[in-house]
């Protein structure tokens, strides 16, 4: 396995301190996140998905500095982390000349989200409309294009998503299977997933999540918790990546924040470590 960090983990780093940091750590590459962050968040406390000072615009210029930073760090960049919504080409095509530049092979794109007061075969015609145009626009940047295992949207299962990305080449149009958002939506046993995603199996991302019962009962909530203390089972779960051959990126997104950054990178790698060691 090769191992990654997505930076959406790392708010209160630079990306010259985070490409310094996951060096260190020992990583192999940095899906650095790719996003616009509005000005009237600038002045805020770092946090994962609003002011997160671990984030390149969307521009050419922080697409040099992307590779620069990468390259100086001897890490490779396996994917971007952009926030596309469905439809919105003009962000692909930004995104994939993005990808070009930093020399990065693949973006992640949206699907259509569940909240929407949409029918399912709406939210999903118009999903596979826009994948195809997405699909035309990848084989001419010579970059794939992954959709995201997500609670929260159409594709939040390996089935959904196989459903909804079939048919289209796989080396264009893939999927980011996410073990730790399965627990919030979409879990099916590790093995039969990843063998439904087939060809389409892109990229792996890690983290965790739990269960917390309400004081007094009721609705159990998911929250997000350690690599090493939540429902995954990265054991089976990596006992199923080696079953299907799978010897591609596994990139860490923490959000339980149960450490500081740098110690979470730390942590987080040495975990992985072992447990791909214990299958051998």
């Amino acid at each position: 396995m090769k191992y990654g960090v997505f930076t959406v983990m790392l708010p209160d780093l630079t990306p010259e301190e985070a490409a310094t940091a996951i060096r260190e750590a020992g990583y192999e590459g940095v899906e650095w996140r790719v996003a616009a962050t509005p000005p009237a968040m600038k002045n805020e406390s770092p946090s994962f998905w609003r002011n997160n000072l671990c984030t390149l615009a969307p521009t050419l210029a922080e697409a040099t500095r992307a590779r620069a930073l990468a390259e100086a760090a001897g890490l490779a960049i396996p994917n971007l982390g952009a926030y596309i919504d469905v439809g919105d080409l003009a962000a692909v095509e930004m995104t994939l000349q993005f990808a070009a530049t930093a020399a990065a092979p693949a973006i992640r794109v949206g699907v259509a989200r569940t909240n929407s007061p949409e029918a399912f075969p709406a939210l999903f015609q118009r999903s596979f409309a826009f994948l195809h145009e997405v699909q035309a626009l990848a084989q001419r940047y010579g970059v794939k294009a992954l959709i995201e295992m997500h609670h929260g949207t159409i594709a939040a299962s390996a089935s959904a998503a196989r459903r909804l990305v079939d048919g289209f080449d796989p080396a264009c149009i893939g999927v980011i299977y996410d073990c730790g958002n399965m627990v919030f939506e979409g879990y099916e046993e590790y093995r039969r997933g990843l063998e439904i995603l087939g060809p389409y199996l892109g990229h792996v991302h890690v983290k965790n999540a739990a269960f917390e019962r309400p004081p007094g009962g009721g609705v159990w909530r998911p929250r997000w918790s350690p690599l090493h203390d939540g429902v995954v089972d990265f054991h089976a779960l990596f006992q199923a990546l080696r079953s299907v051959g799978y010897d591609g990126w596994i990139v860490v997104e923490d959000f339980s924040q149960r450490y500081d950054s740098r110690t979470a990178l730390r942590e987080n790698l040495k975990f992985l470590r072992n447990i791909e060691q214990s299958i051998q």
